[in-house]
């Protein structure tokens, strides 16, 4: 893993740690995310590989991403706050959700590149993928997660901001 690889992953955590304590939701806190993702699309995404299984792999993990993301958004409370501007914050479950999401790449990539590749190799051979699947689909995973979670914490703060949705009203059940 180089330096970079490190970078893009403790940022996408920091990005919803920082979450924890709440804060206004802006259009910066809502577009640095996919900044970041769209970055690092460009440095790591070279097209979506077909062949054998790997857009099964592909969307599989892109599916994933989303639902982690859409989880995320969902368990982050969204509401009007005394001065009328809308606060987020996401609770422990979103944030662990994030994290799993993050952490499940870093970990793969950790795997892939210390030790793992001719176990992975050999997974891959067995299942028709190859290397620019995975590369894609942990890229799309990510991408996925970021975009799901940016569009529903969007979507809520503009509802509670649109309607004068009361403190608590938008926060996650249970």
């Amino acid at each position: 893993m180089t330096f970079t690889d490190w970078l893009v992953d403790i940022l996408l955590i920091a990005l919803v740690l920082r979450q924890v304590r709440e804060s206004r939701l802006t259009a910066v806190t809502l577009l640095l995310p996919i900044g970041v993702v769209l970055w690092a699309g460009q440095h790591y995404l070279h097209g979506i590989p077909t062949g054998g299984n790997d857009l099964v792999l592909v969307c599989g993990l892109a599916l994933l991403g989303g639902l982690l993301g859409a989880g995320a958004g969902m368990l982050t409370r969204v509401h009007r706050g005394a001065a009328g501007m809308v606060l987020v914050r996401a609770g422990v479950t979103a944030a662990v959700l994030w994290v799993v999401g993050v952490g499940s790449r870093l970990a793969f990539q950790l795997y892939a590149t210390h030790g793992g590749a001719p176990d992975l190799a050999r997974f891959s051979a067995a299942h028709s993928l190859d290397l620019a699947g995975w590369t894609t689909g942990v890229v799309l995973m990510a991408f996925a997660e970021v975009l799901a979670r940016t569009l529903v914490v969007g979507i809520r703060g503009a509802v509670a901001r649109r309607h004068n949705v009361p403190a608590g009203s938008l926060a996650p059940a249970a």
